[in-house]
C-alpha cells in the first residue's frame, strides 16, 4: 500500500514537471511579449478555424454533400480538428496567462481533448475503406456505402471514444481528491495533469498505441487491396490511381494526427537541452506547426483537390471575406459622413 503511494507521487512529480515545462518559458516573458507571441498563435488559429467553419458551412449547404458518404464523413473529421484546435488555443491562452482552474474544469477539457482526438484516426480508417469498396467493388459500392451505414459507422466511432472516455473518469475515481488542499489547479491545465496516476498514464499511452496502429495498419492494406486492384485489366485505371491518392493522403494525416501526441514529450526534452528563453520561441513555433497546421490540413487537402467541393469553397470563403470588408467598411463611411455634416 504504502510502496504504492510513494510510486503515485513519484508519477505525480514527474507529470508536473512535464506539464510545468509546457509553459514554464512564459515566466521569463513580458507582459507585452507574452500578448505578441500569444497573437502569434491566435492569428493562424483564427484564420484556420475561419477556414475550417467555410468547409463545413459548405458541406451543409449542397444536398450532394449531406447525402454522399464521404463528404458525411469528412464533416464528421473536420468537427472534431476542429473543436480540438478550438480548445487547443483556449488551454494555451490559459496556460500563457497563468489562469489556474480548477480540477473539475480541467477535467471536462481533458476528456473533449481526449474524445475529439480518438475521433479523426478512427474517421480515417472508415474513409479508406470507403475508397477501398469504391475501387475494389464498384458495383457493390452503392448498396454497401450508404447513408445509414455511414451513420452506423460514425456511432460506433463515437461510441468508441466515449469508452475511453469512460474509463478514464473510472481511473480518476481512485485518486484521493478529498487530500487536495484545493480544488483550485496549482499548476497548468494540460492532459499530463490529469493523469493521476500510473495505471492512467500507461492506460492512455496503450490506448494511443493501439488507436494509431490499428488505423495505420487499416489504411496500409487498404492501400495495397487498392494498388493490387490498380493492376487489374477490368479496374478503371484513374479512379485507382485517385484512390490510391487519396489513401496516401490519408495516411500523410494520420501521421500529422500521430504527431500531436508527441508534442509535450517533445517540449520536455527540449526544455532540458536549450535555454529557456530559446525554448519558449520554439516552443510556439512547435505549437503552430504540430497542433494548429495539422487540424486544418484536411480543409486544405479536401478543399482544394475536390473538384466538386473546390468552386463552391472558394466562392463562399470569398463571399464571407466581401461580408467581413464590407461591415469593417460601413462603420468607417458612417463615421465620415457625420464628421462631415458635424
Amino acid at each position: 500500500m504504502i510502496e504504492g503511494e510513494l510510486h503515485q507521487l513519484n508519477w505525480m512529480s514527474y507529470a508536473n514537471e512535464s506539464q510545468s515545462n509546457n509553459t514554464v518559458g512564459l515566466q521569463y516573458m513580458g507582459f507585452l511579449e507574452l500578448v505578441l507571441f500569444s497573437t502569434v498563435t491566435s492569428v493562424p488559429c483564427c484564420v484556420f478555424l475561419f477556414i475550417n467553419g467555410t468547409m463545413l458551412f459548405t458541406l451543409r449547404s449542397k444536398v450532394v454533400f449531406r447525402e454522399t458518404s464521404r463528404y458525411v464523413l469528412l464533416f464528421n473529421l473536420l468537427f472534431a480538428d476542429t473543436v480540438q484546435m478550438s480548445l487547443g488555443q483556449l488551454l494555451f491562452i490559459l496556460n500563457a496567462f497563468r489562469i489556474r482552474l480548477t480540477y473539475p474544469v480541467c477535467g471536462v477539457f481533458t476528456m473533449l481533448a481526449y474524445f475529439t482526438n480518438v475521433i479523426p484516426p478512427l474517421t480515417l480508417v472508415v474513409m479508406s475503406l470507403e475508397r477501398y469498396v469504391a475501387v475494389c467493388y464498384p458495383l457493390r459500392h452503392s448498396t454497401i456505402v450508404t447513408i445509414r451505414n455511414t451513420a452506423v459507422a460514425i456511432m460506433v466511432v463515437l461510441g468508441f471514444s466515449s469508452l475511453n472516455i469512460l474509463t478514464q473518469v473510472i481511473l480518476l475515481l481512485d485518486f484521493k481528491f478529498e487530500n487536495l488542499e484545493s480544488l483550485t489547479m496549482k499548476e497548468n491545465c494540460v492532459r499530463e495533469t490529469m493523469r493521476l496516476g500510473s495505471v492512467s498514464d500507461l492506460y492512455d499511452k496503450v490506448y494511443v498505441y493501439f488507436v494509431f496502429v490499428s488505423a495505420g495498419v487499416a489504411i496500409l492494406c487498404s492501400y495495397i487491396g487498392v494498388s493490387i486492384a490498380a493492376r487489374s485489366a477490368s479496374t478503371d485505371k484513374a479512379s485507382a490511381r485517385k484512390g490510391r491518392n487519396t489513401l496516401l493522403l490519408h495516411m500523410v494525416q494520420l501521421g500529422l494526427s500521430l504527431s500531436s501526441t508527441i508534442h509535450n514529450p517533445l517540449q520536455l526534452v527540449l526544455s532540458k537541452v536549450l535555454d529557456k528563453k530559446i525554448f519558449v520561441r520554439i516552443q510556439i513555433v512547435l505549437y503552430v506547426c504540430v497542433i494548429i497546421f495539422p487540424s486544418c490540413l484536411s480543409s486544405l487537402i479536401y478543399g482544394i483537390r475536390d473538384q466538386t467541393i473546390r468552386p463552391i469553397l472558394i466562392n463562399n470563403l470569398c463571399c464571407q471575406w466581401r461580408c467581413a470588408l464590407s461591415l469593417s467598411v460601413v462603420p468607417a463611411k458612417a463615421k465620415s459622413s457625420m464628421h462631415i455634416t458635424s
